[in-house]
C-alpha cells in the first residue's frame, strides 16, 4: 500500500511546475493521468539531454503517469476531460486564465459535475491582476521575486539560476496545497479551486526580505557566496584544487571553525557573539579560514572539521554524486526499467515513509501510450476510440 493509491489526478499542465506537483503525487501512489496534445506532446519532451531523440527530463518529470494524448481544443476532447473530471480527485492545469472557460471547462462547471474535485490552477501571475493574462515562466518569477537581484557577485550582474528553480518550488507548494485541499475535503465533502501564482512561492525561501524592507528599509544586496546573516560562510579552495563549502549559522560552529584555523582570539571579540556582528567583519574571518584551507588538501580539511564537529562539505558535480557513499546509503538514485531505453537512473522519491513508502513504477512514457486504456475506463467503445483517433482528437 502507498499513501495516495486511492487518488486519481489529471495532469493537464505543461513543462515543469504543474507536472512536478503531479509527479510528487504519483511517486506516492496516485493514479496520475498525463494529458498531452496528440501531435505536439508536452514541451518538456524536447528539453535537456536526450537519447535517440527521447528526452531524459521528460522521463523523470512524467514518471508514474499514464499518458493520454487528447486535443482539448476540440469539443470531443473537452468531453473526454469532463468524463475524466467526473471520476477524478484532482485536476492540475496551467493554461492562461480564461482558456478553460473558453473551452467550456470552467472550474465551476467541472465542480458541478464532480463537487469533490480539486481544481489546481497554476499560472505565472495568478488568475487575476494586471499581469494575469501574460505568459509566465519560472525565469520571470526568479527575476520578479528579488532572487536574481540578490544573487551573484557584488560587482557583477543579477544572476538567474541554471535550473528551473521557481518552477520546482512552485511544484512543491502546489503538491502541499493539493494535500491541504484534500484534507479539507475529508471534513466538508467538497472540493475547491486552488490559485497558485509561480511568482509567489519562491518569495518564502528568500527570508523576511519584505518584513525587513518595511521595518528598516533594507534592500538585500548581492554578496556572492557570502551570507548577509552569518560569517564565515563561503566556498574555499584547497591545496589540491578542490572546493569546499562551510557554514557557521550556529554560534558554537562559528567558534569551532575560527579556533580550528588558529584564530581563537576572534571568539573573544564582542562582535563575534552574533551572526550579524560577524558579517561586519567578514573580510577578516574569510581571510583566516581561506588561508588555513588553502594550505591543506581537501581530505585533511574535511577530517579536521569532522574532528571538531564543524560543518563542511565538498562542492560536487554530478559525477561526484554518483560515487558518494551517503547518497548510496540513502538509495537516493535508483535504476528504473524503461520501455524505450531499457533502463534509466533517476533520483528516487523525495523522502522515506516507514509504513507507506513511495516508489518509481515506470519513467515517462511514449506519447499516447495509455490513451486506449484510459478511454476504455471511461466507457468509450473500441469503435469510438478508433473514430476519435482517425479524426485527430486523440493519439
Amino acid at each position: 500500500m502507498t499513501s495516495l493509491d486511492d487518488l486519481r489526478v489529471i495532469d493537464a499542465a505543461t513543462l515543469f511546475a504543474g507536472p512536478s506537483a503531479a509527479m510528487m503525487l504519483g511517486d506516492f501512489g496516485a493514479d496520475v493521468i498525463k494529458i498531452e496534445h496528440p501531435r505536439r506532446g508536452d514541451p518538456s519532451r524536447g528539453h535537456g539531454a536526450s537519447v535517440d531523440g527521447v528526452g531524459l527530463w521528460w522521463k523523470t518529470l512524467s514518471r508514474n503517469k499514464r499518458g493520454v494524448a487528447v486535443d482539448l481544443s476540440r469539443a470531443e476532447g473537452q468531453e473526454i476531460l469532463r468524463r475524466l473530471a467526473e471520476r477524478s480527485d484532482v485536476l492540475i492545469e496551467n493554461f492562461r486564465p480564461g482558456t478553460l472557460e473558453r473551452w467550456n471547462l470552467a472550474p465551476e462547471d467541472l465542480l458541478e459535475l464532480n463537487p469533490r474535485l480539486i481544481v489546481a490552477r497554476m499560472t505565472g501571475f495568478g488568475q487575476f491582476g494586471p499581469m494575469a493574462k501574460r505568459p509566465g515562466f519560472g525565469t520571470l518569477a526568479e527575476a520578479m521575486s528579488g532572487f536574481a537581484a540578490m544573487t551573484g557577485e557584488p560587482d557583477g550582474p543579477p544572476t538567474l539560476p541554471p535550473l528551473a528553480l521557481a518552477d520546482g518550488i512552485a511544484g512543491l507548494a502546489m503538491s502541499y496545497a493539493i494535500m491541504v485541499a484534500l484534507r479539507a475535503r475529508e471534513r466538508t465533502g467538497r472540493g475547491q479551486v486552488i490559485d497558485l501564482a509561480i511568482i509567489e512561492p519562491i518569495l518564502g525561501l528568500l527570508g523576511p526580505q519584505m518584513t525587513a524592507y518595511k521595518a528598516l528599509g533594507v534592500v538585500p544586496q548581492r554578496t556572492g557566496n557570502r551570507s548577509s546573516s552569518n560569517a564565515p560562510r563561503n566556498t574555499y579552495r584547497t591545496r589540491d584544487g578542490r572546493w569546499l563549502a562551510i557554514s557557521t549559522s550556529a554560534q558554537p560552529i562559528a567558534e569551532r571553525v575560527v579556533t580550528l584555523v588558529g584564530r581563537p582570539d576572534l571568539v573573544e571579540q564582542p562582535w563575534f557573539a552574533s551572526g550579524h556582528g560577524r558579517v561586519q567583519h567578514v573580510d577578516e574571518l574569510d581571510a583566516a579560514v581561506a588561508s588555513w584551507i588553502a594550505a591543506r588538501d581537501a581530505d585533511e580539511v574535511i577530517a579536521r572539521f569532522e574532528e571538531v564537529q564543524a560543518a563542511v562539505a565538498p562542492i560536487y558535480d554530478v559525477s561526484d554524486l554518483a560515487e558518494d557513499p551517503q547518497y548510496a546509503a540513502l538509495n537516493t538514485f535508483v535504476e528504473v526499467p524503461d520501455e524505450e531505453l531499457g533502463s534509466l537512473t533517476m533520483q528516487n522519491v523525495l523522502f522515506r515513509l516507514s509504513d507507506t513508502p513511495g516508489e518509481i513504477r515506470w519513467p515517462g512514457r511514449r506519447l499516447g501510450r495509455d490513451t486506449d486504456e484510459v478511454l476504455a475506463e471511461l466507457d468509450y467503445s473500441g469503435d469510438r476510440i478508433a473514430a476519435l483517433r482517425a479524426d485527430g482528437v486523440i493519439a
